[in-house]
């Protein structure tokens, strides 16, 4: 038995195969961009072609993300909330906390000891503290995004950045550039910045160990350490942890197949 999760992001679109098992047998990570529907199939047929079956072999698809109504293929769709929680948990059972800081949006998650949602904070209502915000950032400082990380952790002086709005924030950042501030210290204020606005959200849903961050923040390794000083412990982050939501989205479509194959069956 095969099964696909779809997780539509606002930036990014992801499926996950699984079999079974449970086992990872694909993924696929493509740009959303304006037609989200679109992106939820390419990513579906790329998860198909990596792992060499056929949209016939699959027994369900469920979408979660902003855009999971739009994906044609679903059987079904569920809250990110919900399927990122199960994400986490099904790579590590020990998490009882995640934070997600993707494209447009970071939330918080109190898992229960079952891995169900206890409590949860989310910000969806501007940029502050998202993979945009920093993108905006980037831009300003004239350095590819995917550098941030690496140079953060070069910086050797305190620079804050007290603004988290992305406009203002730019102006600041533009501010400090001319000022003569090194770029790498300026760097590491933006996730410092971004570490105190997630960090207190986090802390209002209350930290339980283990905590996972996941999303394609969670890949800028200077935003990782910021958010581990904040909170004062150690955060996992799995190989891939933009694939989390869409994980999770695959388990429960594991869930409905087989449920579906036993009342067949009787």
């Amino acid at each position: 038995m095969h099964v696909i999760g779809i997780d539509i992001g606002s930036l990014a679109s992801k499926a996950v195969l699984v079999d079974e098992k449970k086992h990872i047998i694909s993924y696929s990570i493509v740009p959303t961009g304006a037609r989200s529907a679109a992106a939820g199939q390419d990513a579906f047929e790329k998860a198909l072609k990596q792992a060499g079956l056929q949209p016939g072999d699959i027994s369900y698809v469920l979408s979660t993300g902003y855009g999971r109504a739009n994906v044609s293929v679903s059987n079904e769709q569920l809250t990110e909330i919900t399927c990122h929680a199960r994400g986490a948990y099904t790579l590590n059972p020990e998490v009882r906390t995640v934070i997600d800081i993707g494209g447009q949006d970071s939330k918080a998650i109190s898992l229960t000891d079952m891995g169900d949602v206890a409590k949860f904070a989310m910000n969806d209502k501007c940029a502050a503290g998202t993979g945009r915000f920093l993108e905006v950032m980037a831009r300003a400082l004239e350095i590819d995004l995917a550098d941030m990380g690496d140079l953060s952790l070069k910086s050797t002086t305190i620079v804050e950045v007290s603004s988290m709005c992305t406009v203002f924030a730019e102006t600041e950042v533009v501010s400090l550039i001319a000022g003569s501030c090194n770029k790498e210290d300026i760097i590491a204020g933006i996730h410092r910045a971004i570490a105190r606005r997630v960090g207190t959200m986090a802390e209002n849903t209350g930290i339980r160990q283990q905590v996972m961050m996941t999303g394609g923040v969670a890949k800028n390794i200077g935003v990782v350490r910021a958010l581990e000083e904040k909170l004062g412990t150690a955060l996992l982050v799995p190989d891939e942890p933009q694939i989390v939501g869409a994980l999770g989205a695959a388990i429960f479509a594991l869930e409905r197949a087989l449920t579906a194959n036993i009342n067949n069956a009787g």
